[in-house]
């Protein structure tokens, strides 16, 4: 399978580092209202989340990245994801609704994007592949786009 592009991984680290000062401020709130009950020293428990986090920010991003993979095929993209549960979605293209490409404002910064697949069935039915370079986005959508005009002929 082919990897995501290896930017997906700065822009994992930055979200990760965006949750872990919401945990670390809500630590602090919570150790300047309890300080008085508290048995354990001041920052204790704050010290013990920043340690956490900081080894989820510079962890878990990789095990996440290396979770993800693609394969582009003949009639069909598959993509892999899933640290617990791993999953495998086939998309056949014939089935394929319609291509979006999106981007947050970290994503346009890093020149990531986001293949949406949108297909036929059930309402809300997307695949998902992240954490592709803008230009392999497109020219994956393109192709997809190519064989969907082609089954229509």
């Amino acid at each position: 399978m082919t990897p995501l592009h290896p930017s997906q991984v700065t822009l994992l680290r930055i979200r990760f580092a965006i949750a872990g000062a919401v945990l670390a401020a809500l630590l602090l709130v919570g150790e300047l209202v309890a300080a008085e009950a508290n048995p354990l020293p001041f920052g204790t428990a704050l010290g013990a989340g920043l340690v956490l986090i900081l080894i989820g920010v510079w962890r878990m991003p990789m095990r996440r990245y290396a979770a993800w993979g693609y394969r582009m095929e003949e009639d069909e993209l598959a993509v892999r994801h899933g640290l617990l549960v791993r999953a495998l979605s086939l998309v056949p293209f014939g089935r394929v609704q319609h291509i979006d490409l999106a981007q947050g404002p970290l994503e346009r910064a890093l020149g990531l994007a986001t293949l949406v697949l949108n297909t036929a069935g059930t309402r809300g039915a997307a695949v998902r592949l992240p954490g592709l370079a803008q230009a392999d986005a497109e020219r994956i959508r393109d192709h997809i786009r190519g064989k969907i005009r082609q089954d229509l002929l």
